[in-house]
């Protein structure tokens, strides 16, 4: 008999059963997490209680846009205007023949 290679107590779970009791746990809106039995063992093992409606975190609305973030870059836009690379893709499509927009494609993909 072959030993089995030790895996980790997280590499034997599945993936998705990880993340779902995972996001549940975070209090992350949208994943219901499934009622405990009441039972000591088994997936769904615990007391039951009755569970509680937590507000969101600010932090799960990191990267979101807010109207004065939106404002400020406008105004700095406005200041400070297009970079060169900018500037010449904006000419390009001005121009607005087929093979001039294409290569304004081409130089936008090049430089981001």
């Amino acid at each position: 008999l072959k030993p089995k290679p030790y895996l980790g107590s997280r590499a034997r779970k599945s993936s998705s059963l990880l993340q779902h009791s995972t996001l549940a746990a975070m209090g992350k809106t949208g994943v219901a997490k499934p009622e405990p039995t009441g039972m000591a063992a088994g997936l769904n093992k615990g007391f039951i209680v009755t569970r509680r409606e937590l507000k969101q975190k600010p932090s799960l609305r990191r990267g979101r846009k807010s109207e004065r973030v939106g404002l400020v870059r406008e105004v700095v836009r406005e200041v400070v205007g297009f970079a060169p690379y900018e500037r010449r893709m904006i000419e390009l499509i001005k121009i607005g023949s087929a093979s001039t927009f294409k290569r304004s494609l081409k130089l936008a993909k090049k430089r981001l």
